[in-house]
């Protein structure tokens, strides 16, 4: 039988375009609801899946329970009262809403960013990524039943909490990035800080590679499952990861590098076969990436330097009309704001792309199909997708 097709000899009632004419008065099929509120949901949203057995032979993502509009709210706030907003748009990964809309009201306005805040601009991504990742490696363990992987990736992740909290003041919601550069340079000692606090991530990926990755438990539960083709990538929109996994090498870094990538060295982290070890095997290696970029980043940058340049009156901040798109890889993909303007004070029109709106709908759909219903949570999460992104 192929991946993502119903075995008609098993399903009779199937029809042409592979559909079931599901009857749940016959008894042969069950409808069971995983989430909202529910370990195995990788947040606010839940899957509504038809059963037959243990097999799950159609499965219906269904979102709605956020309900935030917050595209809806900047185009009633002036452009600097937006940044409250946007971070709450991905609650692990914040910073790189503030990155994006800053390009774009900056590519709008005209504004040149000081060549010491695209420095400090990557160094924050690269931090956000690993603490997304990290967030990431604790679900997918604890999705088939490795709790204490959980508390490993939480613990590090904390750590560059700490770091943020040192540069920014804030732990979660930063709001550091901002039209024309950053908010501050870099504090006394923080390299040095930076570094201890990487020793302690590699020292946990190396103990969560040897009880997860090296687990033959683990491996038996994910390796050959949720395949993603190389086919599927175009199709439904696949990026990041999910994507690299299966060998095509997307990554917005080397594709249209922005920031300071062009001078950094590095190489998109691939894999052969998309199914939930591999993803789950990209992900920690990109880790190790992002780790080796924020030590070129803390050698290479400049020791000082502006890192605003100047604003106008922003309370009374009128931007030329226009449009643009500017876009970013985040740790699960492309990234994007698309952002119009009028000539106001206001947003005409901002749209966010984050990547868990095509992963969790029409991807998951499609992988969910032939799955056990043991590994619904497991492939859900290899997806690592953010329901806010939907919801925005």
């Amino acid at each position: 039988m192929a991946l993502f097709e119903l075995d008609r000899s098993q399903y009779p009632e199937a029809k042409a375009d592979g559909s079931l004419d599901i009857d749940l008065a016959s008894g042969k099929y069950l409808k069971l609801w995983q989430g909202p509120q529910h370990p195995g949901i990788t947040g606010n949203m839940s899957v509504e899946l038809t059963v037959c057995g243990d097999e799950v032979v159609e499965g219906r993502t269904h979102v709605g329970y956020l309900h935030r509009g917050f595209e809806k709210l900047m185009e009633r706030r002036t452009f600097i009262q937006c940044f409250p907003i946007v971070c709450r748009i991905c609650v692990p990964e914040p910073d790189f809403n503030e990155y994006c809309y800053a390009a774009a009201v900056e590519e709008l306005a005209g504004l040149e960013v000081p060549e010491r805040a695209h420095w400090i601009r990557t160094l924050i991504l690269e931090m956000g990524r690993i603490n997304s990742y990290m967030m990431y490696l604790g679900g997918q363990a604890g999705s088939f039943g490795m709790g204490v992987i959980g508390q490993w990736a939480t613990y590090v992740r904390d750590l560059m909490l700490d770091r943020f909290e040192e540069m920014t003041g804030a732990r979660i919601y930063h709001m550091f990035i901002l039209p024309g550069g950053v908010r501050d340079g870099l504090p006394e000692g923080f390299a040095v800080r930076m570094e201890e606090t990487l020793r302690e991530v590699e020292r946990a990926l190396k103990d969560i590679n040897d009880v997860m990755y090296c687990n033959a438990v683990f491996k038996k539960r994910t390796v050959g499952v949720g395949v993603i083709t190389p086919e599927m990538i175009e199709p439904y929109g696949v990026t990041g990861p999910n994507a690299r996994a299966a060998g095509v090498a997307k990554d917005v870094r080397k594709d249209q590098p922005y920031l300071v990538y062009p001078e950094l060295d590095f190489e998109p982290v691939t894999g052969s076969v998309s199914d939930i070890y591999t993803r789950a095997d990209v992900r920690r290696r990109d880790v190790h990436v992002s780790i080796d970029l924020i030590r070129q980043i803390l050698q290479k940058m400049p020791k000082d330097g502006p890192v605003m340049t100047r604003l106008p009156n922003v309370l009374n901040w009128k931007i030329p009309e226009g449009e643009t798109y500017i876009r970013g890889e985040c740790s699960r993909g492309e990234y994007g704001y698309y952002l119009v303007t009028d000539g106001s004070g206001y947003p005409r029109r901002v749209n966010v792309r984050g990547p868990s709106y095509t992963h969790a709908m029409a991807l998951l759909e499609k992988l969910i199909v032939n799955a056990n219903i043991s590994d619904v949570a497991g492939l859900m999460v290899s997806l690592h997708t953010y329901p806010p992104e939907i919801e925005r």
